[in-house]
């Protein structure tokens, strides 16, 4: 495995690889790396010839008064954690690296990213299209790899690639769970063991919807009115949104006619907690690579 940290040595091993016909696949990540992570770099492997993964905790992504400066950083760990998964090589820059100047280009995609996360984080989602844009110029990929808990971010970037016509073909992998049913998320290192069990009431609140939806109802009002009661019963939280959305614009939704994302996200101590669920219109779990693993 390689480890670089610069722009130049990333392209003078994963060009030459592309150009001898050989596939490359990018797993991005901001680090504190766990089983989450490591499900993308094996979705990866599956099919790509060299993988890489980057690991940089984003400035642009992070508003005013958000985590940036406390995000985890374990960067000998999470090496050796790409290692033993069989990366090929690992980017791992510093912020001057990837934002060398006053940046004064960024990509912006309308209308996505203004529901769900984006109303309470309004610049986040123009902080991860611009770096991941970045990314895929710089590693040059033929395919990325994103987990279905960061649903939203997911679809947001599937939308980007398609709209500029970028050369990326977008893996969205599962959200891989705790027993309990904890989504894994690098933030879960924040809580307590209570908060850890409380956490617990946002998986079940979604397969309370999910089991409401096969009874037949359809009301996104019941839905969210019973996710909410199961959450606010687990302990003291401050809830952001819980939202039935389009799958395809995530437009919020009225009832659920076609295929939707089931989104929350909840603050429980010091952690911002996100998990979803996307299902049909019958309730079965749509799958949009690979399997679920719970």
């Amino acid at each position: 495995m390689l480890a670089v940290k610069t722009i130049d040595e990333v392209r003078r091993v994963v060009h030459p690889a592309k150009q001898g016909g050989k596939r490359v696949g990018l797993v991005p990540t901001m680090g504190a790396l766990h089983e989450g992570h490591l499900s993308l770099v094996h979705a990866a492997k599956s099919e790509c010839d060299v993988v890489v993964v980057s690991i940089f905790v984003n400035p642009i992504q992070f508003g005013p008064n958000e985590d940036f400066e406390k995000y985890p950083r374990p960067i000998e760990k999470d090496l050796e954690l790409c290692r033993q998964a069989g990366v090929d090589v690992v980017f791992y820059p510093e912020v001057q690296e990837m934002y060398p100047r006053e940046l004064l280009t960024t990509v912006r995609v309308s209308k996505m990213t203004q529901t769900l996360c984006g109303k309470s984080r309004p610049t986040h989602f123009e902080g991860v299209t611009t770096v991941v844009t970045k990314l895929f110029n710089v590693v040059g990929p033929d395919f990325a790899y994103f987990g279905q808990k960061d649903a939203q971010q997911a679809l947001v970037l599937r939308r980007m690639t398609a709209d500029l016509d970028v050369p990326v073909t977008i893996r969205i992998c599962p959200t891989i769970r705790e027993e309990s049913g904890l989504a894994k998320s690098s933030r879960n290192q924040y809580l307590n063991d209570d908060q850890r069990v409380q956490a617990t009431s946002l998986s079940r609140a979604l397969k309370e919807a999910v089991s409401l939806i096969k009874s037949g109802k359809k009301e996104t009002s019941e839905l969210i009115g019973a996710m909410e009661t199961i959450i606010k019963t687990a302990g003291p939280c401050r809830i952001d949104y819980i939202s039935v959305n389009d799958l395809e614009t995530l437009e919020e939704v009225s009832r659920v006619q076609k295929p939707v994302v089931i989104a929350l996200a909840v603050n429980i101590g010091p952690a911002r907690l996100i998990d979803n669920i996307m299902v049909d219109a019958e309730g079965n779990e749509i799958i949009m690579f690979g399997r679920n693993v719970v």
